[in-house]
Protein backbone atom coordinates (compact mmCIF):
# COMPACT_ATOMS: atom_id res chain seq x y z
CA UNK A 1 0.00 0.00 0.00
CA UNK A 2 1.36 3.27 -0.46
CA UNK A 3 0.90 6.16 1.80
CA UNK A 4 -0.44 9.35 0.45
CA UNK A 5 -1.75 12.34 2.61
CA UNK A 6 -5.26 11.84 1.35
CA UNK A 7 -5.27 8.58 3.01
CA UNK A 8 -7.95 8.12 5.53
CA UNK A 9 -7.05 7.49 8.54
CA UNK A 10 -9.19 4.85 9.23
CA UNK A 11 -7.68 3.18 6.27
CA UNK A 12 -4.06 3.79 7.48
CA UNK A 13 -4.43 2.19 10.52
CA UNK A 14 -6.27 -0.62 9.35
CA UNK A 15 -4.09 -1.38 6.76
CA UNK A 16 -0.86 -0.08 8.53
CA UNK A 17 -1.42 -0.63 12.60
CA UNK A 18 2.15 0.48 13.42
CA UNK A 19 1.12 3.91 11.94
CA UNK A 20 -0.97 4.38 15.31
CA UNK A 21 2.65 4.45 17.44
CA UNK A 22 4.40 6.73 14.58
CA UNK A 23 1.35 9.45 14.69
CA UNK A 24 0.76 9.33 18.24
CA UNK A 25 4.36 10.36 18.71
CA UNK A 26 4.17 13.00 16.26
CA UNK A 27 1.68 14.40 17.97
CA UNK A 28 -1.45 13.17 15.96
CA UNK A 29 -3.49 11.99 19.24
CA UNK A 30 -7.25 12.23 17.14
CA UNK A 31 -6.51 8.18 17.53
CA UNK A 32 -7.24 8.13 21.44
CA UNK A 33 -10.64 10.34 21.26
CA UNK A 34 -12.84 7.29 20.03
CA UNK A 35 -14.51 9.12 17.19
CA UNK A 36 -15.66 6.30 14.31
CA UNK A 37 -13.88 7.94 11.59
CA UNK A 38 -10.98 10.57 11.90
CA UNK A 39 -10.75 12.07 8.08
CA UNK A 40 -7.07 11.90 6.32
CA UNK A 41 -3.55 12.43 7.14
CA UNK A 42 -3.64 16.06 6.01
CA UNK A 43 -6.81 16.80 7.57
CA UNK A 44 -5.84 15.36 11.14
CA UNK A 45 -2.26 16.67 10.58
CA UNK A 46 -3.11 20.20 9.49
CA UNK A 47 -5.96 20.40 12.47
CA UNK A 48 -2.01 19.85 14.66
CA UNK A 49 -1.05 22.71 13.38
CA UNK A 50 1.47 20.89 10.56
CA UNK A 51 2.61 22.26 7.47
CA UNK A 52 2.38 20.68 4.06
CA UNK A 53 6.03 20.40 4.28
CA UNK A 54 5.96 18.38 7.62
CA UNK A 55 3.18 16.20 6.14
CA UNK A 56 5.11 15.53 3.10
CA UNK A 57 7.41 14.57 5.56
CA UNK A 58 5.47 12.41 7.59
CA UNK A 59 3.71 10.10 4.36
CA UNK A 60 7.81 10.02 3.31
CA UNK A 61 8.33 8.41 6.84
CA UNK A 62 5.35 6.49 6.60
CA UNK A 63 6.25 4.59 3.59
CA UNK A 64 9.77 3.92 4.74
CA UNK A 65 8.56 2.37 8.15
CA UNK A 66 6.12 -0.14 6.37
CA UNK A 67 8.94 -1.12 4.08
CA UNK A 68 10.57 -1.53 6.93
CA UNK A 69 8.06 -4.02 8.14
CA UNK A 70 7.80 -6.22 4.95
Amino acid sequence: MKIIKEIFIEDLVREFPEAVEYLMNHGIHCLLCGEPAWGTLETAAREKGFSLEQIDVFVNELNALQKEEI
